[in-house]
């Protein structure tokens, strides 16, 4: 059964297990899919969690989070109270097994709103939908790297864009200069944070908080969910202003990596942040993507953000690799298509706001870019692509 409207979406069921695919996985991602269609053919239908949502973060290691009506009517439900809307209308260019498109169409199904599907090749090559005048306005949900290719497009792009109630931004980092562009060109955007495992949104900025605002956080949570930011040794909450790791409890929280149940209400992530004084969620990185070098710690994020600002890189990503001398080294990495020589004097001239130990040892252009289409990167394909390429190098 297509599910997306535009073919860019699976459902498959196995004993009334719905799994939602994506039909462009290659050989890897099919295969571990096979096993759990094996898996689910052998279980007895569950009452609860039938519905299987594709993630897998930034590993590439496929996972399902499971679903039902229930979890999913408390997010349409923490959405709209939030937002102020009683009718959601929306455009949507994301492919449908990504949460955000497919919670894109449940928000309209539950409020008898419009679901208007466009495939983003179409967009990026400047074919834009006229969306009907309705009660309520249209939304859209973009990740940062679609937002940042709608900048640069021209007037037409920023005039589509401009006809939004909301422009939902969520998905991945998004970094100061996108921001600060965003903010220029005086688009309605609204700054998200949420996963596949909670149904999406848990916290969000207010629909006028960023261009009335200088809110340039990720938002408070949203009516349907507590977030907390805890120790990650203890479980402690911290207090404003001290970073640890998010935790998110509320009835829209996933029933458990399929083929597992989970009964409890309380999910802990692998992000790392903070609140402020505002009581507004900042982002800082994830736990996980932390690296090492010489016994200091490097946040892949922040060293990014700079280099997004010497204005050298359309695209770029910071791992660390393994290193027998620091234990690992932080390493650039960027589409080699992109760029055909770094000028090196602009990178480093933004690199000096840095502590010289975060810099990168290595720039690496990779052939195969591993981002998705939902702008997430595959970091252990990346790190996998770098390996070799900077071995033995100092």
């Amino acid at each position: 059964m297509d599910a997306s409207g535009g073919g860019n979406g699976l459902c498959r069921e196995a004993r009334r297990v719905c799994f939602l695919c994506d039909p462009k996985w290659g050989a890897h991602e099919a295969a571990q899919f096979e096993q759990f269609g094996k898996i689910a053919e052998k279980l007895e239908p569950p009452e609860h969690g039938w519905l299987c949502l594709p993630t897998g973060g930034t590993s590439g290691e496929l996972k399902f989070a499971r679903h039902d009506e229930r979890t999913l009517a408390a997010a349409v439900s923490g959405f709209c109270k939030h937002f102020g809307m009683a009718r959601v209308n929306a455009v949507d260019v994301l492919p449908a097994h990504h949460v955000s498109s497919f919670m894109s169409r449940v928000r309209c199904a539950a409020t008898g709103g419009e679901h208007l599907p466009w495939a983003w090749k179409e967009i990026d090559q400047g074919s834009y939908p006229r969306e009907a005048e309705l009660p309520g306005g249209w939304v859209v949900s973009l990740v940062p790297t679609q937002l940042q290719r709608l900048l640069v497009a021209g007037e037409r792009a920023l005039f589509w864009l401009h006809q939004f109630r909301c422009i939902f931004v969520g998905g991945g980092p998004v970094w100061p200069q996108l921001v600060q562009d965003a903010a220029h060109a005086k688009l309605p955007v609204v700054l998200s944070y949420g996963m596949t495992e909670t149904g999406a949104m848990v916290t969000a900025q207010g629909a006028s908080d960023f261009l009335e605002t200088s809110d340039r956080s990720s938002g408070r949570a949203m009516p349907h969910v507590n977030v907390e930011i805890v120790d990650a040794g203890t479980g402690r909450e911290m207090a404003r202003g001290q970073t640890g790791l998010v935790q998110i409890s509320g009835e829209s929280l996933f029933r458990g990596y399929f083929p597992d149940a989970r009964e409890g209400k309380i999910f802990r992530t692998e992000d790392l942040a903070h609140w402020d004084a505002r009581g507004c969620l900042n982002i800082v990185g994830r736990r996980d993507a932390v690296i090492i070098t010489g016994g200091k710690k490097v946040m892949p994020v922040e060293v990014m953000e700079v280099l997004r600002t010497s204005g050298v890189f359309t695209d770029v990503a910071v791992i660390g690799v393994p290193d027998s001398k620091w234990g690992q080294r932080v390493v650039a990495c960027y589409p080699a298509r992109s760029i055909a020589k770094l000028d090196m004097r602009r990178v480093e001239s933004a690199l000096h706001s840095l502590a010289k130990y975060k810099w990168p040892k290595s720039y690496v252009p990779v052939a195969d870019w591993p981002r998705n289409a939902q702008g997430k990167l595959n970091r252990a394909a990346l790190v996998e692509a770098v390996l070799g390429k900077v071995a033995g190098s100092e």
